[in-house]
């Protein structure tokens, strides 16, 4: 039932991101950037993390996850180390995932040798 709650969440969330897409003339950047200070302010808020619980990888994939794990960052170090946490915290709370990216990727264009377009 887990997979199937995150199958739905996630697919909700795409859906309403493809429909603000097509429907508005924001290029997909700043719909991206959009999604992550959405998640940092709800993060914020507080109401980020039950939804997360409730919904699972369905809300804690996309950039709404990635925009509540930069908050977590710096609301923890703010509260160790001031004011200097506003600017290590998201560094330090989401560099595995950011890492991981990194690695997965170049892995995928070693094995599969991406061409630029023509």
């Amino acid at each position: 039932m887990e997979y199937i709650k995150a199958f739905l969440v996630g697919g909700l969330l795409c859906m309403l991101v493809q429909v603000l897409l097509d429907r508005t003339k924001l290029m997909p950047g700043r719909v991206m950037v959009l999604l992550v200070v959405s998640g940092s302010f709800l993060g914020f808020l507080g109401l980020y993390e039950p939804f997360a619980e409730w919904a699972g990888a369905g809300a804690t994939v996309p950039l709404l996850g990635f925009g509540n794990t930069l908050w977590k960052g710096i609301s923890k170090a703010m509260s160790e180390d001031g004011a200097l946490g506003i600017f290590k915290g998201g560094f330090t709370a989401s560099a595995v995932g950011i890492s991981g990216a990194l690695i997965f990727g170049y892995l995928g264009s070693l094995i599969f040798k991406p061409k630029m377009k023509s």
